[in-house]
């Protein structure tokens, strides 16, 4: 009976949502986009071209990694253990707490290496479809410090704290090396001085930890390990530590901060890192120093900090102290030519550096070793130029990744062309390398990566036909995508529903991107747009976006920002394209200024500026775009604007307060809630309409406005010559709380009565269109006649409204869908306002309900957390958020040959280990072999099959070892390569004793010279 009394009081004969059946409100949880939680680490993989990100466990969810690839490709793994974690409560990587976050990530093949904060160390494997067992193996260790791993191995090295031991984890068996353990080789050292710390204590033999790993770049026989106390390099092959670097910082040298001249000392090692030819080791040391070793001798190259260099010289410059930031990572890289090199530093400034961000140190080509003097190698590491990699003010660097160009060598370090710097708020910005321009993550990185490059400010969302969508393609002069790899699984566009959800996100840099979020079908436009408003504003600090809205049918878009001016962008051309052609212009309080000069000079066609509206009335609360022209504008100074876009011409502007009337409150609750000081009145929302209004024969174009008072405000728009004009037509009391939603409606077929071309064309062929206007407070529903009609309303007892919308589901009905504080979503019938069902989305962040946005065909875009949103289709049937079916690897695509050691290492003595050596003398030989192991002793037998040295025989033993079993395949495999090294080291012996044999003949003769001329000289002067 009340469903017909209102039906009957708004004034609609029929029946709007008779044709939604019962059951059919049960929301899906379709797609999330963003990072769900605090990003902990990165890794890039340039073969495949994916990046992997890791994040922090919070409240907002469990620690995951996400791997994103290019056109939307994205996979999620999650460890079953994580989701029972606690909330963290320590920052990233501290390991501390309940929480969990991920500490390390590297890719290896085919798979994903992970560590996390609780020391469990899992493989993924990246080739299996998604929703199949993703983990393949997991090995919880004791207090990590450290990973080390290879693209090209079957093995990852784990460093210890506790004890300072190296473990081998198998990736092959998915289980750790059997026999395999490095014990801490600076405590068998037996130096007493390794167990004192800085400042006087003892650290006794378990506090002697490995702080880092590193393979040789070349010769994946050496391992570098970085201990608390100094370095040391290890060789698989003689299955001993060949040499250890200890810096000792003598009295009166400066050393890294100046702190404690006047006595000796030794700093602690924070990391140790290769050349990339392995040339030279590098230590890094906790009072900042960076100091070069020759790893043949163990002697001191050079010892420098960020900004001085020969800090280890008594006598140099002391100075005042200078405490510096800690070193938190530091990356030798090379360019293509492994010799020409570069430091990347994260750390290691002045805690009163003023430009704070990553310290490029530039070497250049290195000296030949073997003919360079000491003092010209000591020269070379005083570098040729120093550059600093800016980021925002007031934030610090907590990680980075390389993108190099290729090569996953070289520790991920050759030819960089970009890094993606993480920040300690959990944002990622991206530069050039080694220049630090900063590089735009649009059409670069995957969308999800965007909602942390920066953080979002707002959202909002239009409904555009499929055929406009696919027209708006920008041509931006910009490099390659870094992402590249993967494959989006196969999806089939959705039937019967010709209209795409775009959402627009404007972020904490005043960038906004304009994207198809889809409905987990096919993208046929995958691409972004973006926009610029502060170059619009010609202002590059205190830009911040607070009301966005994209027209439907035009894409036609508009910006407000809380200094109270108003951007508008049209789609077009840049004639000032590869330019800039910026100009200055004067302020203009209250009036429109053209901008187009203000174009990207990058953007050749795109949104481009159009005009900017100073309001300067306070920060702009609301601002809507109509499909035909018309823009409304709202601040919180309590303004309101119409812009006409033909002109462009401002054809109303007033205060709300000139149009709107306080009305009596006559129940005693609402009276003693208005008592205390007075709230200002200023617009929420802002819709455009082609309706006939209360008391009219006629349809006009209409504009609503409603007000954080819950007054609607119903405006005219009427031509008058060649432009138009509004005038006020009345106001409607929704209650007295914030109107959260005006929805113009079709009382007749309950179709939007929105200002469309289509509908405005009908206006001069005398067409009407009997409309009603829904509109929601945070307390009440209410269907009304504009602009006056009291029409019928319900009331929300229980919780305050936060979003709705009129939604419409084709072939069936409208319906009006609402999210509310307490994290559910309702759909109530039109005009009866009967609850039609209602869901609980337990997966909204309760403190951001406010800021979801619900689209017309009934998607709810809500926040997770602080970077993240779930997209949330009400029709649907109940489905829980499906695994991505994405493909990440390119069989295609195959790793390159390792590097190994030049000709003239070999000739000096150094033995080459290959990666089936490795296999052997770490897993030993009852280990059988991997499908790497197999292919490479395939490769291995092929060659020697066809050798010339080895004629019909090697085909014999081909044979044999067909029929031989796996071990004593590997004892063959390793006994021939002891063989053949021993047969090396004859041959070198035997070329040493001709040498030498030639030496002596040489002298020999030169003696017997010598003697002949002299007999000549003396017979000479007898005859």
């Amino acid at each position: 009976m009340a469903s017909f009394l209102r039906a009957r009081q708004a004034g609609i004969q029929n029946d709007l949502s008779a044709g939604i059946a019962p059951g059919s409100f049960n929301p899906d949880e379709q797609s999330r986009h963003g990072i769900n939680s605090q990003i902990s680490c990165l890794a890039y993989d340039p073969t495949q071209s994916l990046l992997a990100v890791g994040t922090t466990s919070s409240q907002y969810g469990p620690a995951q990694i996400s791997v994103f690839g290019a056109r939307r490709v994205v996979r999620t793994f999650s460890s079953p253990s994580h989701s029972t974690a606690r909330p963290a409560a320590t920052g990233i990587g501290s390991g501390t707490g309940g929480g969990i976050c991920y500490k390390h990530l590297a890719f290896v093949a085919n798979r994903l290496v992970s560590l996390d904060s609780h020391n469990e160390l899992a493989v993924w494997d990246l080739a299996v479809p998604g929703g199949t067992r993703q983990q393949v193996g997991k090995m919880t260790y004791g207090r990590v410090t450290c990973v080390a791993t290879d693209p090209g191995l079957d093995w990852v090295f784990v460093g210890v704290q506790n004890g300072g031991e190296v473990w081998a984890y198998d990736l092959d068996r998915g289980r750790p090396a059997a026999g395999f353990r490095l014990p801490n080789f600076w405590k068998q050292r037996g130096d007493p001085r390794g167990l004192a710390v800085a400042g006087g204590g003892s650290l006794g033999g378990m506090g002697i930890g490995v702080v880092s790993l590193q393979l040789h770049p070349r010769d994946i026989g050496k391992l570098l390990i970085g201990y608390t106390r100094g370095a040391v390099v290890y060789s698989f092959k003689q299955g001993a530590a060949t040499g250890f670097f200890e810096y000792v910082v003598p009295k009166g040298a400066p050393g890294g901060d100046g702190i404690g001249v006047e006595r000796e000392r030794r700093p602690a090692v924070v990391q140790a890192v290769w050349h990339p030819t392995g040339t030279f080791v590098l230590t890094a040391h906790e009072d900042g120093s960076l100091v070069v070793w020759d790893p043949k001798d163990g002697r001191v190259v050079a010892a420098r900090t960020v900004y001085n260099t020969r800090v280890n010289e008594p006598g140099g410059k002391a100075g005042k102290p200078t405490p510096l930031r800690p070193f938190g990572k530091i990356t030798w890289c090379c360019k293509q030519n492994p010799d020409d090199t570069a430091l990347l530093i994260a750390g290691g400034q002045a805690e009163d550096e003023p430009q704070k961000g990553l310290t490029f140190l530039e070497l250049g080509p290195t000296p030949t070793y073997a003919t360079s003097s000491w003092e010209v190698l000591t020269n070379h590491f005083e570098g040729k130029r120093r550059l600093t990699l800016p980021i925002p003010p007031g934030a610090a660097v907590a990680d980075y990744c390389l993108v190099p160009r290729s090569s996953p060598f070289f520790d991920g370090a050759q030819d960089p062309i970009a890094v993606l710097v993480m920040l300690t708020s959990g944002e990622v910005i991206t530069m050039s390398f080694p220049s630090g321009y900063p590089i735009s993550p649009t059409n670069m990185l995957h969308p999800s990566m965007s909602f942390v490059h920066p953080f979002v400010q707002k959202i909002a969302v239009s409904t555009m036909s499929r055929e406009k969508w696919l027209g708006l393609v920008e041509t931006r002069s910009q490099g390659d995508p870094i992402l590249l790899g993967g494959a989006p699984a196969a999806k089939r566009r959705k039937p019967g529903w010709d209209f795409r959800n775009i959402i627009q996100v404007a972020h904490a840099d005043s960038t906004i991107r304009v994207w198809d979020v889809g409905y987990d079908d096919e993208i046929e436009n995958p691409t972004q747009l973006q926009v610029d408003v502060a170059r619009a504003l010609d202002r590059f600090e205190d830009v911040n976006v607070t009301a966005l809205a994209m027209a439907d049918a035009t894409g036609e878009l508009a910006a407000g920002t809380r200094t109270g001016e108003v951007v508008i962008y049209r789609w077009g051309s840049n004639r000032n394209h590869g330019r800039d052609a910026t100009k200055p212009l004067d302020p203009n309080p209250g009036g429109l200024t053209d901008i187009s000069s203000r174009a990207e000079p990058s953007l050749k066609e795109g949104l481009q500026p159009l005009v900017l509206y100073e309001m300067m009335q306070g920060p702009i609360s609301v601002v809507t775009v109509s499909d035909v022209g018309f823009v409304g504008v709202g601040s919180e100074g309590g303004f309101f604007s119409v812009i006409d876009l033909r002109g462009p011409s401002i054809i109303f502007q007033a205060s709300v307060l000139d149009f709107v009337k306080e009305e009596k409150r006559s129940s005693f609750l609402k009276s003693h809630s208005s008592k205390g000081p007075a709230t200002k009145e200023f617009p929420t929302v802002v819709e455009f309409g082609v309706l006939t209004l209360e008391g009219d024969s006629y349809s006009s174009i209409a504009c609503f406005v409603g007000t954080n008072l819950g007054h609607v405000a119903t405006f005219k728009i009427l031509p008058s010559g060649k432009s138009y004009t509004a005038q006020l037509a009345g106001v409607a009391k929704c209650g007295g709380d914030k109107v959260v939603a005006i929805s113009p409606l079709n009382a007749d077929n309950g179709q939007p009565a929105s200002a469309t071309g289509y509908a405005v064309a009908g206006l001069r062929e005398g067409k009407q269109v009997n409309g009603v206007l829904v509109a929601v407070t945070q307390t009440e529903i209410r269907v009304f006649k504009p602009a006056t009609a009291k029409g019928a309303s319900k009331s929300f007892d229980d919780e305050l409204c936060d979003a709705a919308r009129v939604t419409e589901i084709p072939r069936h009905g409208a319906a009006l869908v609402a999210v509310f504080g307490d994290r559910t979503t309702r759909a109530y019938s039109l005009p009866g306002l009967k609850e039609i069902g209602r869901a609980t989305l337990p997966m909204l962040d309760p403190s951001r309900t406010i800021s979801t946005v619900i689209s017309h065909t009934g998607d709810v875009f809500g926040w997770t957390g602080p970077s993240e949103i779930a997209v949330l289709p009400v029709w649907g049937m109940g489905k829980a958020l499906q695994p991505s079916e994405d493909t990440l690897i390119n069989p295609d695509m195959v790793l390159p040959p390792r590097p190994t050691i030049s000709n003239l290492q070999w000739i000096s003595g150094t033995q080459y280990v290959s990666p089936t050596d490795l296999d052997l003398l770490i897993g030993g030989e009852n280990r059988p072999p991997s499908k790497r192991m197999m292919d490479a002793a395939a490769a291995e037998r092929g060659m020697a099959g066809t050798g010339a040295g080895y004629g019909g025989a090697g085909g014999a033993r081909a044979g044999a070892a067909g029929q031989e079993g796996w071990g004593d395949y590997l004892t063959r495999q390793l006994n021939e390569r002891t063989q053949k090294l021993t047969v090396v080291d004859d041959a070198m012996n035997s070329l040493q004793d001709a040498s030498q044999g030639w030496a002596d003949g040489v002298n020999n003769y030169v003696k017997k010279q010598k003697k002949d001329l002299l007999l000549g000289a003396v017979k000479k002067s007898f005859f």
